[in-house]
This record gives structure tokens, C-alpha cells and sequence, in this order.
């Protein structure tokens, strides 16, 4: 087993000897770290990164796995999303847009691998072009761009695909390749200064506030994940809980009973395909379903051009339950035959499966009312100075990330910050 913290240990040892940090003046001066980071997927990497940036202060990004990253951030799409569906005012919408520029500028600057592939959302009859209208609109009103293809484009573009009714085309959709995302977002983190615990658990977070000595802050209990050793503390002056599935766990951990959430968890399940026909080169879509939690079991492809379909949804009490369920391949099936019926059912199979963080059985589209649909929750919580909650960050969590982390950094030390 690799111990849980050699880096951070190190470089604990290095501060120590070179003496008293410098912090950021309008905060405590006696914690060991001005930031953590509880949570190492693409949104906590983002968070730890643009913190880290910050002159005078310290960051410590901490991850009860091995690696980052191994958890719904590696367990999805991999799609960079226009952020159509997201309705009106919310802040999906606006992270979602702000973070799918950013995103192609990185990666672009960067050497990310990433394609701009355009995605088709496609209609059978006339209530699912219904709701296609409505995406159209309402992408005019965000000016992201989207237009309805001709019957005679569809055909020569995409011939195996059905589309009884029509397809709106998003031209900003695109893919990325996550893993190499998120490798770029740790290295960043790290030549910035930052410091990084894996194998390491939060078993208990206290406000230090709370007990009226003057004192700001948090104490952050740990142990490693393989129950070996005893615990350690360490105390920050800001708190950012972007632990993904364990992070209403980690919220339950901070607020008081009465403002305490329960949990739920969205199983998707992604199917592989293994014919070399048909093999279409854009992203396929069918029409939003108002009240799914999620946007279809729909066609992506990775960076090797390889097809794949998913996720669809299933909600499960346990957050680990990552096995495919062969009972869900054949509802998966007569929803991709809808649009590629041309496919061979026999090459389809189980591949992974993802788990999604949600608020409660919300919609994953806005629809025409917003009626069941849940926002992201990103907030510093009101009575605890420092805490920054992240709640419910499924898609378009991966498109926003970069977003997100400019919004939290804003809650902490913007104009609107109790700093």
C-alpha cells in the first residue's frame, strides 16, 4: 500500500522549518492551510487549481481515493455540453456556457485532446419536435447557436439515422478526454503549490467558530482509507466540499441536524458497441423526456471514434454500485433503435456504469416549466463563515468545471464575500 501522504507530509515539513505562512490578510492567521478541497474530481481539481493561484495563501486538496478523478468524473460522457438545457436564470446555464469556453480555450492552448463534434437532437413525431422548438428558442434567447437540418442534409450526413419529425444540430457540442483534463488540472495544481492528500478519508469536520473563542475556521479529521494509523487534524480557514457522492455526507458533517439532506444517487449505465456498422460521426441525441433524470440514453464517441450509448437512468441507495445490470440492455435497445435502426442489437453490450450526485429525483432538462428540475447548489453557508457547499453537481458538472471554480473563488473573495 502507498502511504496516504508522502507529497503533502514533505511539504509540510519544508513550511514548517521555513516558518509562518502567509496568509490572506482578512483571515485567521493561525489555521494550516487558507483553503481545502474535499473531493478530487474535474470540479474539485478546478476549485483546488484557481485557489491555489491566489497570492499568500495555501490550498490542500484532499481525496479518499488512490487517484483523481475515479469516481462520476471518469464515469460519464466525457461530453463538452452547449448548455440547452438547462432553462433560464440557473446556474447550469450560466457555468455550463461560461465553462464550455473556457474548456475549448484550454484545451486548445493546452493539447487537451478534445473535437468539436456537433450534436443532433432528434424528433419521431410531433411532440418530441415540440420540444425541440423549444430548445431552438430557447438557445436563441443564450445565443448558443442550434438550427434545424433540411431532410436532404440529414440524409447525406448521417444516412442511418431515423428522424420521422426532424434534428436540431448543435455545432458548439464537442467530446473530451477527461482523464487527460483532469491529469493537466492536477499538474497545474501542484505548480501552483498546492498540496494533495489521497487514501485520505474526512471522518469529522468541526467549525471552529462555533465555540465563540474569536476563532475562524475548520478542523478537518482524517485517517487513511485503509483504516491503518491513527487520525490527523488539519485546520483550514475556508472549506470547499466538492466531494461529489460523498458530499452530502461531508455537508451533514458541517450544518446542523435540522438543515441535514438525505442523498440520492442516479445509476447510468453506458453500453459498448462492437460493429464497425453503422458508425455515425456526429453525437446523437434523442428529444429531452420532461421528468428524466438524465438526457437519454443517446450515442457518444470517445477520441478513438469509438461508439458508444448511455447512460440511461436507474436510482440506487448505493453510491458504489458501479456493476452493470444486464436487465437494462434491452429497454437501451429499443431507445437506440429508435433513432439508428440499423443497428446490430447483437454487437451492443453492457460496458460501465456512473453514478450521478442528485438533490432528489429531478429532471436532468428543465422542460417548458422548470417543474422538477434541480439547479446546481453552490453556496457559502449561511452562520458558517468559509464553508463553501457544492451540492447535486452532476452534468454539466464536467463542461462547467473551470466555471464553477471562478463562482466559488468569487463566493470567497468577490465583492458579495463575507471575507
Amino acid at each position: 500500500m502507498v502511504p496516504p501522504f508522502p507529497r503533502t507530509a514533505a511539504r509540510m515539513l519544508s513550511r514548517e522549518i521555513a516558518g509562518k505562512r502567509n496568509f490572506s490578510t482578512s483571515k485567521s492567521r493561525n489555521a494550516d492551510f487558507t483553503h481545502a478541497v474535499i473531493g478530487a474530481g474535474a470540479v474539485g481539481l478546478a476549485i483546488a487549481r484557481q485557489l491555489a493561484s491566489r497570492t499568500g495563501t495555501s490550498t490542500i486538496l484532499i481525496e479518499r481515493h488512490g487517484s483523481v478523478g475515479t469516481e462520476t468524473s471518469s464515469r460519464n460522457s466525457e461530453v463538452i455540453h452547449a448548455g440547452l438545457y438547462y432553462g433560464p436564470d440557473s446556474l447550469k446555464t450560466k457555468l455550463c456556457l461560461r465553462g464550455k469556453h473556457l474548456l475549448y480555450d484550454l484545451c486548445e492552448a493546452q493539447n487537451i485532446p478534445h473535437s468539436r463534434t456537433k450534436k443532433w437532437i432528434i424528433a419521431q413525431d410531433a411532440q418530441q419536435m415540440g420540444e425541440l422548438e423549444a430548445l431552438h428558442a430557447f438557445a436563441q434567447r443564450i445565443d448558443v447557436p442550434t438550427h434545424f437540418l433540411a431532410r436532404k442534409e440529414i440524409q447525406t450526413q448521417e444516412p442511418d439515422v431515423r428522424a420521422e419529425a426532424g434534428v436540431l444540430e448543435s455545432p458548439t457540442t464537442g467530446i473530451i478526454d477527461s482523464h487527460a483534463f483532469m491529469a493537466y488540472l492536477e499538474g497545474s495544481f501542484d505548480e501552483r503549490g498546492g498540496d494533495e492528500m489521497l487514501h485520505t478519508v474526512v471522518t469529522k469536520v468541526e467549525a471552529l467558530g462555533q465555540h465563540g473563542d474569536g476563532e475562524e475556521g475548520y478542523a478537518i479529521t482524517t485517517q487513511s482509507r485503509d483504516g491503518k494509523g491513527g487520525e490527523d487534524v488539519i485546520t483550514a480557514e475556508a472549506l470547499i466540499n466538492s466531494a461529489g457522492l460523498a458530499a452530502m455526507d461531508i455537508s451533514n458533517m458541517v450544518l446542523p441536524p435540522d438543515r441535514h439532506r438525505k442523498p440520492y444517487y442516479a445509476k447510468g449505465t453506458y453500453f459498448s458497441y462492437a460493429a464497425s456498422h453503422p458508425k455515425p460521426n456526429t453525437l446523437l441525441y434523442p428529444a429531452p423526456k420532461p421528468g428524466s433524470g438524465g438526457l437519454g440514453t443517446h450515442l457518444t464517441l470517445d477520441m478513438a471514434g469509438r461508439v458508444r450509448f448511455g447512460p440511461d437512468v436507474e436510482w440506487v441507495d448505493d453510491p458504489t454500485d458501479l456493476t452493470p445490470n444486464p436487465a437494462r440492455l434491452a429497454a437501451a435497445i429499443q431507445v437506440i433503435k429508435d433513432y439508428l435502426p440499423s443497428i446490430d442489437a447483437q454487437a451492443i453490450g453492457l460496458d460501465y456504469c456512473g453514478i450521478r450526485p442528485k438533490l432528489g429525483k429531478t429532471s436532468g432538462t428543465y422542460g417548458k416549466d422548470g417543474e422538477g428540475f434541480a439547479d446546481f447548489y453552490i453556496k457559502e453557508e449561511e452562520g458558517f463563515k468559509g464553508f463553501v457547499n457544492l451540492l447535486g453537481i452532476e452534468s454539466p458538472g464536467l463542461t462547467s468545471a473551470l466555471a464553477i471554480a471562478e463562482y466559488v473563488e468569487d463566493i470567497l473573495y468577490g465583492n458579495g464575500s463575507s471575507a
